[in-house]
């Protein structure tokens, strides 16, 4: 068996493994990155990316049906049609083009990417399974460290009763479909559901969205839910909350479902897509032989994310909620300065998440509800995009802005929108509260016009009590 040595190993190429690769290369550290597909992980190759791109294609095509003869802009085509193989092959050249781009910047960086599937000795030593050239057979290779970061991410959580199959898929077999099915029935009413469900109801197919809690998106308030549900309703996806799955029914053509009277019925469905979440990678790479401190199936580390073995570190979706890929990101960039010599920890005052449903959420920072569970005594401001001309002249008048602030000293704690485009808006949520801004800074601020940004300007003025255009 060959052996490799290193500075840092980092087992996984994902946003946060591959970050960590480069900003370790930045700081001249000796790095092997081990990953057993190709680099972007999750994120780039089967999630945030290429359903951004599916839910495109299914916001134009169906932006398309909707210029017939009684459009109010006067615009009228011909009925589109829908090539899904050739929407599918635009995906994945984005894909394609997206982690090629990840592996240059690891080449320039000169880090040693390994192609190949790790499994722990000890927290010093790794064995890889060395992804074998066409016509080979597979080789194993050791590498020694002095570091070893782990970001092997989170994989979808399979129902017990309902495994992945043919029929049963999950998000990745949802992002590339051979074929469109008549009718969906997505298990689980969370992001990941609603945002692949939306995409394939306006691309022409029946959905029945079936959630066990009482309304869809409980990780979010229900005040920013209620556009989202508005919207299901208009593009007629059944959303049956209060429900429980069941199985699949004996001939396989429907979900046995049960809701909160008890009685049982059937959903009929030609394909099922199940999206109750997802949960921490932490099995089938030999992580149980350092017998690290775990929060279940997530590794636990300090603010620095160092797990309970000297030098070896965890970072992202494998270390538990929030499982985003800018948080995974933020934490191996730190992981690689603290391992340079650099004073460093991970104290974010903001997360942002977004979910890309229609219309849009993001949330930063605390909710009202949040806050006042905190201890904080707190003004909200609230600005309807009904108000906003930029959204009027897109058509798009749902939604609003909101801003969470403390009452003493208008400290902005918390913002929140829900609308079209709004997704944009996270930036500068997250900015103005991890700078400490107040509702006067913002309300101070010039905000250019016609945009949707002028909401925020008019939430922090509405939290002021002065509200100029409502």
């Amino acid at each position: 068996m060959q052996t490799q040595t290193s500075t840092l190993l980092i087992i996984g190429g994902g946003p946060g493994g591959y970050v960590a690769a480069l900003r370790a290369g930045q700081l001249g550290i000796p790095t092997i990155l081990v990953e057993g597909a190709t680099p972007g992980g999750t994120c780039l190759n089967i999630g945030c990316i290429p359903s951004k791109a599916l839910i495109h294609v299914a916001d134009q095509f169906h932006r398309l049906q909707g210029y017939g003869a009684d459009s109010a802009l006067g615009i009228q085509v011909q009925a589109p049609t829908l090539d899904i193989a050739q929407s599918i092959a635009w995906k994945d050249d984005i894909v394609k083009r997206l982690t090629g781009g990840v592996a240059a910047l690891l080449k320039k960086q000169k880090i040693t990417v390994i192609q190949g599937w790790a499994r722990i000795v000890d927290g010093k030593t790794v064995d890889v399974d060395l992804a074998p050239a066409k016509g080979k057979r597979a080789e194993m290779l050791r590498v020694r460290c002095e570091h070893l970061l782990l970001a092997t991410g989170s994989e979808p959580v399979e129902l017990p009763f309902m495994p992945f199959g043919k029929q049963v898929i999950s998000s990745t077999e949802a992002l590339s479909p051979k074929k469109l099915p008549k009718r969906l029935a997505v298990v689980g009413g969370g992001y990941i559901g609603l945002e692949l469900g939306t995409a394939y109801r306006k691309l022409g197919v029946e959905v029945d969205v079936i959630e066990a809690q009482d309304r869809i998106l409980p990780g979010y308030d229900a005040q920013l839910a209620r556009p989202v549900q508005k919207s299901l309703k208009a593009l007629s996806v059944s959303v049956h909350a209060d429900t429980r799955v069941l199985g699949l029914s004996e001939d396989g053509k429907a979900v046995r479902v049960q809701g909160s009277t008890g009685a049982e019925r059937s959903i009929a469905a030609d394909q099922v897509l199940v999206a109750v979440g997802r949960r921490p990678r932490s099995r089938g790479f030999g992580l149980s032989t350092l017998a690290l401190d775990m929060n279940g199936l997530a590794v636990r580390v300090d603010d620095r994310c160092r797990t309970s073995m000297h030098n070896v570190w965890a970072i992202g979706d494998l270390t538990g909620e929030p499982m985003l890929a800018h948080r995974a990101m933020a934490q191996g960039e730190m992981v690689a300065e603290i391992i340079a010599g650099h004073t460093r920890r991970f104290v974010p005052a903001s997360i942002p998440s977004v979910c890309f449903t229609d219309p849009e959420i993001v949330a930063a920072g605390l909710s009202p509800e949040q806050a006042t569970q905190a201890g904080l005594d707190v003004i909200e401001g609230e600005f309807p995009f009904a108000a906003n001309g930029r959204a009027m002249t897109l058509e798009s008048p749902d939604g609003f802005v909101r801003v969470v602030a403390r009452r003493d000293n208008h400290l902005i704690v918390g913002w929140h929108a829900v609308g079209q485009g709004v997704s944009e808006l996270a930036a500068a949520f997250s900015q103005s509260i991890e700078m400490g801004a107040c509702l006067e800074d913002i309300a101070g601020t010039i905000h250019a016009h016609p945009t949707l940004g002028e909401a925020v300007q008019e939430a922090a003025l509405r939290a002021l009590g002065r509200a100029l255009h409502i």
